[in-house]
């Protein structure tokens, strides 16, 4: 057998190399043919092969995939589909948890009244908790002023118990005038007069032109105050009739109002 082998792997070379590799087929065969033990043939320069029911591992611990009987592969995988859907189920227990943390009735902000801006019925002082000063909720005076000329100031005081808001300016109405006066445009406010109850809010009014340049002219014993609602010229509710001085006033159609401040010298700005 030893023959065999250093003829099998000899190297050779030239015109000798056709006689030599017709010998060593000869001597292949005479050792083959003695080495014949019944069992099959035998090389023994060549490897063992694995037995039929068993098989040598493979580098991760897994069995040959030509054995048909897998080890450790299938319950490795077995074990990352199970782990994987423990991940899941875990993930999916997190999120829930996370979702109703304290369980039900016990969510962010519960037993807390909302916000201003979600209806806080716990505030007053919440915009949605407002209501329209009007003449059922407040007290309204006239009265004419020194500064500046041919000017009467209104002031409305919240009687109520809520806040209540001074909408755009006021619509007068001397006796039975069939026109009502316009605003100063530039009088009005960046923000809705607010008055807490007990607050006060203003607005002046421009009685007749100081140069005489009015016409039109009358003197008004009794005077109508409306309210604006929420938008321009809807009603606001009641209405006041604020006393006015026992001769009257004196008004042409220069008359003007400014719209409703919270400043009784911006309210005599115009």
């Amino acid at each position: 057998m030893r023959t065999f082998r250093t003829a099998r792997t000899a190297r050779t070379s030239g015109p000798h190399a056709r006689l030599l590799a017709a010998a060593g087929v000869t001597l292949a065969a005479l050792a083959l043919t003695a080495c014949n033990d019944g069992t099959g043939v035998r090389d023994e320069g060549a490897s063992t092969p694995a037995s039929p029911t068993a098989s040598a591992p493979a580098a991760d611990g897994s069995a040959s995939a030509d054995t048909g009987a897998p080890s450790g592969g299938p319950a490795r995988q077995d074990a990352r589909t199970a782990g994987g859907s423990s991940a899941g189920k875990a993930t999916g227990a997190s999120a829930s948890t996370g979702t109703g943390t304290g369980g039900a009735g016990s969510s962010p902000g519960a037993g807390k009244a909302p916000s201003a801006g979600g209806g806080d019925a716990s505030d007053p002082y919440a915009p949605e908790n407002h209501v329209i000063c009007n003449g059922s909720n407040t007290a309204v005076t006239a009265r004419k002023v020194s500064r500046p000329v041919n000017h009467m100031l209104l002031t409305v005081r919240n009687t109520g118990s809520k806040v209540c808001d001074l909408t755009y300016y006021p619509v007068l109405r001397f006796d039975e005038m069939q026109w009502a006066p316009q605003p100063f445009a530039e009088s009005r406010p960046q923000a809705v007069t607010s008055l807490a109850p007990g607050e006060s809010g203003y607005a002046g009014v421009l009685l007749s032109a100081a140069d005489g340049s009015g016409d039109g002219g009358g003197t008004g014993h009794r005077l109508t105050v409306r309210f604006h609602g929420a938008t321009p010229n809807s009603d606001g509710g009641a209405v006041a009739t604020p006393s006015l001085p026992a001769g009257g006033v004196y008004y042409d159609s220069s008359l003007r109002v400014t719209y409703w401040r919270s400043s009784m010298d911006d309210a005599l700005a115009y």
